[in-house]
């Protein structure tokens, strides 16, 4: 497994409280984007896109074994801790989620307690992992890369951090179909960016979906693209908005992409 550091951790004792208290105390917390269900009490039942994110996990859970025994996990963007949550369900040995935004985490930690399930969580924002030591089996990138001014620069600075497998998830919109382009193209060529499927990216100035902080919406060409510049190899695709990915040339000349974009020696 990674190189992360270990430590022996005991499994904590869930939270006991009566329905009408978790429910109390769901609400103190704000507004949820997760909806968990904590001992039969949902943290988010009128969700808009139902129930989220469970019913996105239900289309992956697949794409990741079912015994994580002796794996690590960083959850990005960690959000009210359900899918670090799972994670840790099946045998994780370390999770650690990051988001941040103060909600989210006090969130994920009130669910993690409830549950009984011990999982790390600390304010963190993904153009600064490198403060984390190591490598994750597992990195879990779900639902942030439309949400980041800079997405490549924060792809190519999580990487580092991926040992063994990268799930990657993002809003998409535009064409759903991806097929192979050509590695070159003459300058006068104009045609190719008319193509309703060539690799493309959305950017939003004002705000879709109510949300400001939705930046950047790739189609899914762009998507797969990124994903190869960066290095990854596509494993699996298994629903429209998710692909999962294993490190396969994210060094080049006995350094990461970013940094030889940075000292500009790409």
């Amino acid at each position: 497994m990674s190189s992360v550091t270990e430590s022996i951790q005991h499994p904590p004792s869930a939270i006991e409280l009566e329905p009408g208290q978790l429910a109390q105390r769901i609400s103190e917390l704000g507004d949820w984007f997760h909806n968990l269900d904590l001992h039969g009490v949902p943290t988010a039942p009128h969700h808009f896109l139902g129930d989220f994110p469970n019913i996105k996990w239900r289309q992956i859970a697949n794409a990741i074994p079912q015994d994580l025994t002796g794996a690590t996990v960083l959850d990005v963007g960690c959000n009210g801790g359900f899918y670090s949550i799972e994670m840790k369900k099946r045998g994780a040995k370390r999770v650690l989620g990051i988001d941040v935004d103060d909600r989210y985490l006090n969130q994920a930690r009130f669910a993690a307690e409830t549950l009984g399930v011990e999982i790390e969580l600390q304010k963190c924002s993904v153009y600064a992992v490198d403060k984390f030591a190591g490598q994750f089996d597992y990195v879990l990138f779900m639902g942030v890369f439309y949400h980041l001014r800079y997405p490549l620069m924060a792809l190519d600075n999580l990487i580092k951090k991926v040992a063994g497998k990268l799930v990657f998830q993002t809003m998409v919109r535009g064409s759903a179909e991806s097929r192979e382009w050509a590695a070159d193209y003459p300058f006068w060529n104009t045609k190719i960016f008319e193509e309703h499927d060539f690799p493309a990216m959305y950017f939003i100035e004002k705000s879709y979906s109510n949300d400001p902080t939705n930046w950047w919406i790739p189609n899914r060409a762009a998507v797969e693209a990124m994903l190869r510049s960066s290095g990854l190899e596509i494993e699996a695709h298994p629903e429209p908005e998710t692909w999962v990915c294993r490190p396969a040339a994210v060094v080049r000349r006995g350094r990461y992409i970013l940094d030889h974009e940075l000292e500009g020696t790409l």
